[in-house]
């Protein structure tokens, strides 16, 4: 691995070189010779090759709506964790897109998402920092069909909580119809009476839910006891084949 030192950087191959970034850095590496990979290393690289593209489709899916500015790492911590949930989509809830600061820092009594599609923000004291004024919530609702990568719809809603009084328990509606899964980003960004915080200890953006697609349910008719079926009289005619003598 070498660091590139020239005024322009690159990514991507250039002869027998790779360039890559990695925490803002631009590095160097050559190719190798030759690949040979074994049926675990095909299988490692399909699982990657799958995570990595299902990483990018919800991040993308985010990036527009969200206010805070990622760590340079988020996307390859998104991607370990893809690979590791496989199609247990719900373990990626917990996933912070700055990992300096977490939701817990602000709201030390967590959001949740109730069954009924109702965000649950319990009544808390919300500890006070010097210079901060209020606390800036947007909650973002995404429904994500993972299988056809698709975004059925998005719900925004922001919340501005003053850090001078006890927070009162909240509840947000949050109504996205579609198919897939709701995935629920909470975004918290410290107010000063000038604007936001630009430090990235006090932004914060998680994904504190994932919902799985609901089955719909189809009533069932009760059969009426009362109701017969009434077959009429069949008459059957067999008709069989003719005997042929051979002379």
């Amino acid at each position: 691995m070498a660091k590139q030192m020239s005024i322009i950087s690159f990514t991507g191959k250039l002869g027998p070189l790779i360039g890559y970034k990695r925490n803002g850095k631009y590095f160097l590496r050559s190719m190798p010779e030759s690949v040979q990979q074994t049926a675990a290393t095909r299988r490692a690289s399909r699982r990657f090759g799958i995570a990595s593209r299902k990483g990018a489709f919800i991040r993308k899916a985010f990036y527009s709506n969200l206010d805070i500015h990622c760590d340079g790492g988020h996307i390859n911590r998104l991607n370990r964790l893809l690979i590791a949930a496989g199609d247990h989509h719900a373990a990626i809830t917990g996933f912070r897109f700055n990992q300096h600061t977490g939701v817990d820092r602000f709201f030390p009594v967590a959001p949740r998402l109730l069954s009924n599609g109702v965000l649950n923000i319990p009544a808390q004291t919300i500890d006070g920092y010097k210079g901060i004024t209020a606390l800036e919530v947007k909650v973002i609702a995404t429904r994500i069909d993972f299988i056809s990568r698709q975004v059925a719809g998005s719900e925004t809603v922001t919340l501005m909580i003053d850090t001078d009084t006890t927070f009162q328990e909240t509840n947000v509606s949050l109504e996205v119809p579609g198919k897939g899964s709701l995935v629920v980003v909470f975004q918290v960004r410290a107010m000063y009476r000038d604007g936001p915080s630009r430090s990235r200890q006090y932004m914060a953006a998680d994904i504190i839910a994932v919902a799985a697609p609901q089955v719909p349910k189809y009533a069932h008719k009760r059969p009426n006891p009362k109701r017969k079926i009434l077959l009429p009289n069949l008459t059957y005619t067999y008709a069989y084949p003719a005997i042929i003598q051979l002379e």
